[in-house]
């Protein structure tokens, strides 16, 4: 009975539905606090965040979208690694690029006075300001991916057409002696890419 009680927890599928129901319990009182959670790991649960965000079980799309903001609720990221994370289990999953995506962005002000907040593919919307920066990353085919700081070191990369729309709105600045392409937030320069480099690409 032992053995059989043993494999029932490790069940992939009852697994998944304990995550569920502890990730309710948690949501309920709000954006559960992750940061402060530190149980047992648990193994690995086969669940994939593809490159667009796409959420996968078992190799299968999650069609709920419901379900997967809960999830992403309960996600955390420490050395290097994504897990799921209760108050009593820690299960690890694999993310491909970011864990979210920067699906939409809205523009208040402009030059000094812009202010751009931007929404998640959870529906979230993040404002672009010091605490929740923008950094920018050479791609593999030479371009630029942007990626906006969500919390707790988790992260949203903006869509290609947000990052056009970026590009349009930028501007050139001095940083600590260099001559910086970028995009003004909240009071806040986010430096691009060198600019001689933006000036020859475009």
């Amino acid at each position: 009975m032992a053995n059989e009680g043993q494999k029932q927890t490790a069940n992939p599928a009852h697994r998944l539905d304990n995550l569920t129901q502890a990730a309710r319990g948690a949501a309920a009182k709000g954006l559960p606090p992750v940061h402060l959670w530190n149980p047992p790991f648990c193994g690995d649960l086969d669940m994939r965040i593809a490159t667009d965000g796409t959420w996968f079980y078992l190799g299968t799309p999650i069609g709920r979208h419901a379900l997967v903001k809960l999830f992403s609720t309960i996600l955390k990221h420490e050395d290097g690694k994504y897990f799921l994370v209760t108050p009593v289990e820690k299960v690890g999953i694999r993310v491909d690029d970011a864990p979210f995506m920067a699906v939409e962005m809205a523009e208040e002000g402009e030059g000094a006075s812009r202010k751009l907040t931007f929404r998640t593919n959870m529906d979230d919307w993040v404002p672009c300001n010091p605490e929740h920066r923008l950094r920018f990353e050479m791609a593999s085919d030479g371009g630029i991916t942007p990626y906006l700081h969500v919390r707790s070191d988790l992260w949203a990369k903006v869509t290609r057409a947000l990052y056009y729309d970026l590009v349009e709105m930028g501007e050139e600045r001095i940083v600590d002696g260099r001559e910086m392409f970028g995009v003004v937030s909240n009071g806040e320069f986010f430096a691009m890419a060198d600019a001689v480099h933006v000036r020859a690409a475009t």
